[in-house]
């Protein structure tokens, strides 16, 4: 069994997250103005945050397991993220932990089972509940350099409105409505009302699309702590006891 293969088929889910899961809807010519500024101001301080949570679900991908059902990530301008993923239908779960260049990954049963058909019962024998550690210098891991890079998300980020709808309450904050569409979708933006007026929901609904993305933990720390030793294994080591070099 190649080890790059399954640590790569976990990266290849969490790239499933694009900038558009939580990119507002296209403004309209003939548009609310108070609408558009309120988005770009919301727009300005989710792009100057230095850390962000973002807590996405899905619900046309909970039936499919090779797609991201829903994800809890914590991330920040220096690359460091910690966050669960979970895949539709049976798909399973993983995990991951970045800090600077070491990377840690684990993943449940159904997760290999799914992603490495044929192979998925002997990876999750040989990681156990163990996560896999390495770096992003080894090509395994490479791709969570772009995954976790907040920077990286904020360049492609837009935020625009083209009415205002009434307040209501998200997770205890006042918030304002602020509806548009994207790519066809109708999409509603929940800014808190009160400034500063940053964007702490996003769902979008309709035409095969249902999905929320709630965005909180704006300038708060990642959480820095890392699996200890005893509970992972090096990729390097676990190609040795596969009986594999890469």
């Amino acid at each position: 069994m190649a080890r790059r293969s399954l640590i790569r088929a976990g990266v290849s889910a969490l790239l499933v997250l694009s900038p558009a899961a939580v990119t507002a809807a296209a403004a309209e010519d003939g548009g609310d103005p108070d609408a558009r500024e309120l988005a770009r101001e919301a727009e300005r301080n989710l792009r100057d945050a230095d850390s962000l949570r973002l807590v996405l679900t899905d619900r046309t991908a909970m039936r499919s397991s090779d797609r991201l059902a829903s994800m809890d990530l914590a991330l920040d301008r220096r690359g460091d993220c910690v966050g669960t993923y979970r895949m539709g239908s049976d798909g399973g779960t993983f995990e991951i932990v970045k800090r600077g260049d070491e990377v840690w990954m684990k993943a449940d049963w159904d997760y290999w089972k799914n992603q490495l058909p044929g192979e998925g019962e002997e990876a999750a024998d040989l990681v156990r509940d163990r996560y896999v550690h390495g770096t992003t210098d080894e090509r395994a891991f490479e791709d969570f350099t772009g995954a976790c890079d907040l920077m990286r998300l904020q360049k492609d980020l837009t935020l625009d409105a083209t009415s205002k709808g009434g307040r209501t309450t998200v997770d205890g904050k006042d918030v304002i409505t602020l509806r548009g569409e994207e790519d066809g979708v109708p999409t509603t933006l929940y800014i808190t009302a009160d400034r500063p007026h940053v964007l702490v929901k996003s769902v979008q609904k309709g035409d095969g699309t249902d999905r929320t993305v709630r965005v909180s933990g704006y300038g708060e720390p990642v959480p820095s702590d890392t699996p200890a030793p005893r509970d992972s294994v090096d990729l390097s080591d676990l190609e040795k006891e596969s009986g594999r070099t890469r």
